[in-house]
C-alpha cells in the first residue's frame, strides 16, 4: 500500500476555520485528520502539504517509520508548526492503518479503557459574546452581553447535564465596550500584560454569575491563556480560591514560574496545551508545575500524545485533553482519552455552527455530559466532502 495523493480541506467553523488532511492510497483507502490553523498557527497548511508530499510512495501503515523520518528531516527546526504538521500526517496514517485492519484507532494502542468520556462545556460564553449576531441570527441561541446573560448560560449548562464549564474572562461593562461587542480581557498594556484590581474584580464577578446560574454541582474553570504575567496569574489564582474550582488554566513557557504559582495557591492549576512533545514536557514534570496536564492529540499526533500521557502518569498527573477544534478533532481526542489510564476530562465546545453535525459521515454523540466513543474502523467517521465544499473557509 502506498500514499499517492495529498489534499487539504478548509471549512468555516463560524468563528474559526477547520482544516483537514486527506491522504489517499493506491488501494483506495483514505486517511483523514484534522489540524488547526486558527490564530497563531497561520501558515501551517503549506508545511503540512510539503511534509506529506515527502511521504508519497510510503506505506501509511508504517506510521512510526513515517513519523521518525519526518522528525529527522525537521530536527534542526523541531517544534512549532513543524511538529503540528507531523502530528497531522501521523494521525491520517493511523486512520488508514486502523481501517486496513478493520478496527478503531484506539485498538492500535491496546484498546479502549472507557467508551464514555465525561466532558465539560468549553469557551462557555466567549463565542456568544464575541459573535452576538451569528448566534442570534444563524445559530439560534442567545448572545452574551451582560452578567445576567452569564447567569442564564450557567443554568443552561446545568440543564444540559455537563459536569463543568470553562469560561474566558470577558469585558461586559458597557462603559468599557463603548457600543462594541464583549471581548476577552488581557493584562493592561499592549505588551506588558499587567494585572489591575479591576481585572481581578471582573474575574470574581463573572465566576460568581456562573456559580449563581449553574448551581453548586457544576465545576467552574477559567482559561487565562497567555494573557498575564506570573504576578497576575498568582493574584487571580488567590482571588478565586473561594469558588473551589476544578482548575484555573494558565499558559506559560516558564516551568519554574508555573511551579511557584501552583505552590502559592489552593486553586488547582492546569496547563501545557502549548507544550509540544515529550522533550518540551519534561522540565514541567520535574518542576511539579501542574495539577492537571492538558495534552492535544491534534497538535502532537496520537502517538506522541500517548507517550506524553505515559510520562505524566509516571509523575501521578492526570490528563485533560485539549480540544478547541472541529468535529473530527473532537473524535480524534476521544480516541486518545479512551486509551490513557490517567484521564481526567475531555474539553468540548457545545456551541456550534449549524453544519457541524453534518460535516462528518457519522455525527459525534454527546449525551448526559459524556462523549460516546464509536467502535467503527479508523476514527469512526470521515469528512463529508460535499458538506465541506459547501462551507469553505479562507486560509
Amino acid at each position: 500500500m502506498k500514499i499517492v495523493k495529498v489534499e487539504e480541506f478548509h471549512v468555516s467553523g463560524g468563528w474559526d476555520p477547520w482544516s483537514f488532511l486527506k491522504l489517499t492510497t493506491d488501494e483506495g483507502l483514505i486517511g483523514w485528520s484534522e489540524y488547526n490553523e486558527a490564530r497563531g498557527r497561520r501558515g501551517l497548511t503549506p508545511i503540512v502539504h510539503g511534509l506529506a508530499e515527502l511521504c508519497l510512495g510510503d506505506d501509511p501503515r508504517n506510521v512510526g517509520k513515517i513519523g521518525a523520518k519526518l522528525y529527522n528531516l525537521t530536527k534542526s527546526t523541531a517544534g512549532g508548526l513543524q511538529a503540528l504538521a507531523i502530528g497531522a500526517i501521523e494521525n491520517a496514517c493511523l486512520d488508514i492503518k486502523a481501517k486496513a485492519l478493520g478496527v478503531p484507532v484506539y485498538e492500535l494502542f491496546g484498546g479502549a479503557l472507557r467508551t464514555k468520556l465525561p466532558v465539560y462545556w468549553s469557551h462557555c460564553g466567549m463565542f456568544r459574546a464575541r459573535y452576538p449576531d451569528l448566534f442570534e441570527k444563524v445559530i439560534g441561541r442567545p448572545a452574551v452581553r451582560s452578567l445576567d446573560d452569564i447567569r442564564l448560560l450557567g443554568k443552561e449548562v446545568a440543564d444540559r447535564g455537563y459536569l463543568g464549564l470553562k469560561t474566558n474572562l470577558l469585558a461586559l461593562d458597557p462603559k468599557l465596550l463603548n457600543g462594541g461587542a464583549p471581548y476577552v480581557v488581557r493584562g493592561s498594556g499592549p505588551f506588558e500584560m499587567n494585572i489591575e484590581d479591576s481585572i481581578i474584580g471582573m474575574v470574581v464577578d463573572q465566576l460568581q454569575a456562573f456559580r449563581d446560574g449553574a448551581g453548586p454541582k457544576v465545576k467552574l474553570m477559567m482559561d487565562l491563556n497567555f494573557n498575564y504575567r506570573t504576578e497576575g496569574f498568582r493574584q487571580i489564582a488567590r482571588a478565586v480560591e473561594r469558588f473551589n474550582m476544578m482548575w484555573l488554566e494558565i499558559d506559560t513557557y516558564e516551568h519554574n514560574a508555573l511551579a511557584a504559582l501552583r505552590a502559592s495557591t489552593s486553586t488547582p492549576i492546569a496547563s501545557l496545551e502549548a507544550i509540544l512533545g515529550r522533550r518540551a514536557l519534561r522540565p514541567f514534570l520535574d518542576a511539579q508545575s501542574v495539577d492537571v496536564a492538558i495534552v492535544d492529540v491534534v497538535f502532537n499526533g496520537m502517538m506522541e500524545a500517548v507517550k506524553m500521557a505515559a510520562m505524566l502518569d509516571s509523575y501521578e498527573v492526570n490528563v485533560a485533553a485539549h480540544n478547541s477544534h472541529g468535529p473530527l478533532g473532537s473524535l480524534m481526542s476521544a480516541h486518545f482519552c479512551a486509551v490513557i489510564p490517567n484521564f481526567r476530562v475531555l474539553e468540548y465546545d457545545d456551541d456550534e455552527i449549524p453544519w457541524r453535525k453534518q460535516l462528518l459521515t457519522h455525527a459525534n454523540t454527546v449525551k448526559d455530559g459524556h462523549f460516546v466513543v464509536p467502535d467503527r474502523p479508523g476514527w469512526g467517521a470521515d469528512l463529508d466532502e460535499e458538506v465541506a465544499r459547501a462551507h469553505p473557509a479562507k486560509i
